[in-house]
């Protein structure tokens, strides 16, 4: 039996009697193991992740704490699984930073912390609001949008009327970067939090004996991982404006000299980034806790997945945000979860020197 405790902040979890991976274990939120103690932060409801679980409720909390697996697996397999969904929200972020460098040659230092904010924003749709995830997620949408097209307006219009340099485009984004982030410490907090979500268990594999367990929610991020990408390869494909940010983004002069409105393929660059990217957050949400630094930890993997996969190119970013997850997940049983953002620093720098247009032709 698992014997729950209680801090000021987070439950207290002890297993007296060996656990086995897919045991259940009372707590409250993600789970983090340290030795037989099992530490989780006190939010709403909890996510199961196999078995059945096991509650315990708090009179004082007023937590109702459902339980879920005692430790990670190391099964390669597992680690492959999480690693196709960490790729699959890498991609979705990657693809709105290649879209906005390849069209507008920016390189948005501040493309994690706008993902950030779509979490934030889906959090307030879904937590006070009462909204359903699914509506909740294009709130989140619509937030980061008008958040992007007023940095367009007020920052990055002005500065490419001024011809600026690369470099004030990187200082601007990163203070940038620091402002969004600093603004979501002032309402939210610095605590993690959790979207409220129904208990839905894992998916085992196979059922007898698993090998495998897979969460429903990142079934879900993948899913809408590639629905997202399918989406967005008809509208660069078929659509007038999507063929109109094509030739804008091989060469901006001479599109404008064919006509183009560069300032509309503009507003619509930015309303597409600002889409993938609050999906991003939105489905990181889903798989770990909503904290203010989410996305500051995920702009490396970003660049490092369109570095590798060539600037400006979309679907060379989504490849190389598949093996940036990927390879950060099967490091974990060498090198341990604390190198996994350095795993996709050595990539990128191997890309870099040995390739440094990337693995693919760097063009939408």
């Amino acid at each position: 039996m698992c014997l729950p405790g209680r801090t000021q902040h987070q439950l207290r979890l002890h297993c007296p009697e060996p656990a086995r991976f897919g045991d259940p274990v009372a707590h409250s939120g993600r789970l983090t193991v340290r030795g037989e103690y099992y530490l989780a932060p006190t939010d709403r409801r909890a996510a199961l992740d196999g078995a059945d679980p096991v509650k315990w409720v708090d009179s004082d909390l007023r937590l109702a704490v459902t339980g879920y697996r005692t430790k990670p697996s190391m099964d390669p397999l597992q680690l492959l699984v999480n690693g196709i969904a960490l790729g699959s929200i890498i991609a979705l972020a990657a693809v709105g930073l290649t879209l906005t460098f390849g069209i507008l040659r920016l390189p948005n230092f501040a493309h994690g912390d706008f993902m950030t904010l779509g979490a934030y924003a889906t959090l307030l749709a879904n937590v006070n609001f009462g909204w359903n995830i699914w509506l909740s997620t294009i709130f989140g949408a619509i937030a980061t949008v008008a958040a992007m097209l007023l940095a367009e307006r007020t920052l990055w219009q002005p500065m490419r009327q001024v011809r600026a340099q690369p470099t004030t485009l990187i200082v601007i984004s990163i203070g940038l970067a620091l402002f969004i982030r600093s603004a979501i410490l002032m309402v939210w907090g610095g605590t993690n939090l959790s979207y409220d979500l129904p208990v839905v268990p894992a998916i085992a594999l196979p059922p007898d004996d698993p090998i495998v367990r897979i969460a429903f929610n990142r079934i879900v991020v993948v899913i809408l991982s590639i629905v997202a990408i399918v989406a967005l390869h008809f509208f660069l494909q078929r659509s007038k404006v999507g063929k109109a940010m094509r030739a804008v983004a091989d060469n901006i002069d001479l599109a404008r000299v064919a006509g183009i409105n560069v300032e509309r393929v503009v507003l619509w660059t930015w309303a597409i980034a600002g889409v993938l990217t609050a999906a991003g957050g939105a489905t990181y949400g889903l798989i770990a806790a909503v904290r203010p630094n989410m996305g500051w930890f995920l702009i490396l993997p970003m660049f490092a997945a369109t570095i590798l996969g060539g600037i400006g190119n979309p679907y060379g970013a989504i490849a190389g945000a598949y093996t940036i997850g990927i390879a950060q997940e099967l490091s974990v049983p060498l090198l341990g979860s604390q190198y996994k953002l350095g795993v996709a620093l050595f990539l990128m720098t191997i890309v870099l020197l040995v390739r440094p247009q990337g693995l693919f032709k760097g063009t939408l």
